[in-house]
């Protein structure tokens, strides 16, 4: 990148002296290629030719996608608590949805670590939320409260999926921050596109006519994913009403992933298809339609978050994310520095064969504790994880095999961890399909 385009993205952020408002939006369920923006620069199979989302294929064109970037869990709950709390699912203690005994206190939360950093901030939670403890007790000033799945089916015909109230709720809390000169920060955890799909009538007959979106459900998933990108334009143009646009960061991704035709696996699965997302972040000042390749984490949104509101606040002891800003400000070009280097993911319940997976550098490895076997991969020309290099690369198999293993047990302890190796796992907690659950 050439110096001129890094000053520019500086200045821009500096030029206000005020510390930026960071507006996180976060899809449910939607698929790495769930948009009809490309995850990979023309690669036409990363994109939904299907779906119509031109809102956030001009946030593309003004911000950097991120093609290899990932959900901490392949399941709703445990990876939006590791969003929130920095941390992977295992080393939380949260990487079942029913789990109670968190390893890291709620002081730690991105919002309430932000407030620490700058007690000026402002924050607010609106859309899905699911864990026990209270959006308020993580620091939000503004919250739907705890609510689930099942919050998300609307009865009112003009607000599918309660997509459009929690987007008019978004811009009347902006503007109030703003008219009281208070930076915000603002998370959208819309219901959309998790089933039930619902969508506005006008948009679902658009996909019916035409068979762009199909027939039956797939054209309301297609007409559901449209109205979701209506309400992130609207949420782009109040940033552009309110004149904010030069000191307001956009984030947009997904809890977890799903089928694709191209990944293997979808949700439930730590396969790529349930593990990988789309991601796209907006800054000032920086050049768009920039595609990078660095492998990145949600668990990474407190580190990065921390660094733009007040690079010089120390982080908690355990935050296992790293910062994403030398790479966005350098034309997504870079490595993202964590505390240790690798990606860990664990999945044992509500799936037919629990399982584990590690990245790092370019392989990946999936363990599976019912039979003791592994699949490992290198993603860098294996994207759909077809070819197990087990037999091929068996020492670097083993010592995957071990990383993983020693991160699971000191995150989950050795009760638990000896539990998954004499193969003891816990009973279908939740719902077979993982949607049923009662509030707690």
């Amino acid at each position: 990148m050439k110096p001129i385009l890094i000053l520019s993205a500086l200045l821009s952020l500096l030029a206000s002296a005020k510390p930026p408002n960071i507006i996180f939006i976060l899809a449910d369920d939607q698929s790495w290629n769930g948009t009809s923006a490309p995850m990979i620069q023309g690669n036409h199979s990363s994109k939904n030719p299907m779906f119509h989302t031109p809102n956030l294929e001009r946030l593309a064109s003004q911000g950097i996608t991120f093609s290899q970037a990932y959900a901490a869990h392949c399941k709703c709950e445990c990876s939006r608590a590791s969003i929130q709390m920095g941390r992977t699912t295992t080393t939380l203690n949260a990487s079942d949805k029913m789990a109670r005994n968190w390893s890291a206190p709620v002081t730690d939360s991105i919002v309430n670590i932000l407030k620490k950093a700058n007690p000026a901030y402002r924050a607010a939670h609106l859309g899905k939320w699911q864990w026990f403890h209270t959006p308020a007790s993580m620091g939000y000033d503004v919250s739907d409260g705890i609510t689930m799945n099942e919050d998300g089916d609307s009865t009112d015909l003009l607000d599918p999926k309660l997509s459009f109230s929690i987007t008019r709720r978004a811009k009347e809390f902006m503007a109030t921050q703003v008219k009281e000169d208070h930076p915000f920060y603002l998370q959208l955890s819309y219901y959309a596109v998790h089933p039930t799909a619902q969508a506005l009538a006008t948009t679902l007959t658009k996909y019916q006519n035409t068979g762009g979106g199909g027939r039956g459900d797939r054209a309301v998933v297609a007409a559901m994913t449209e109205d979701l990108d209506t309400c992130i334009g609207d949420i782009l143009k109040k940033i552009d009403d309110l004149q904010i646009a030069d000191n307001t960061i956009v984030i947009y991704t997904s809890d977890n992933g799903g089928r694709t035709g191209i990944l293997q696996g979808g949700k439930t699965d730590l396969h790529e298809g349930g593990i990988r997302v789309p991601l796209i972040v907006r800054i000032p000042g920086i050049k768009g339609g920039v595609f990078s390749n660095e492998p990145v984490i949600s668990y990474d949104l407190i580190a990065t978050v921390l660094d733009f509101a007040s690079s010089d606040f120390a982080l908690p002891t355990g935050i296992e994310g790293g910062s994403w800003k030398s790479v966005l400000l350098n034309n997504g070009v870079g490595k993202v520095k964590r505390p240790v280097d690798r990606f860990v993911w664990h999945q044992a319940t509500e799936v037919e064969r629990p399982h584990s997976a590690i990245r790092k550098g370019d392989f990946k490895l999936i363990y599976f504790w019912d039979t003791r076997s592994a699949e490992l991969f290198d993603l860098t020309d294996d994207l759909s994880e077809a070819h197990n290099l087990v037999s091929e690369k068996p020492d670097l198999a083993v010592k995957l095999q071990k990383e993983l293993k020693d991160h699971i047990r000191a995150g989950l302890g050795e009760q638990a961890f000896g539990a998954l190796e004499r193969g003891e796992f816990p009973q279908n907690r939740g719902g077979k399909d993982g949607r049923k659950r009662a509030k707690p």
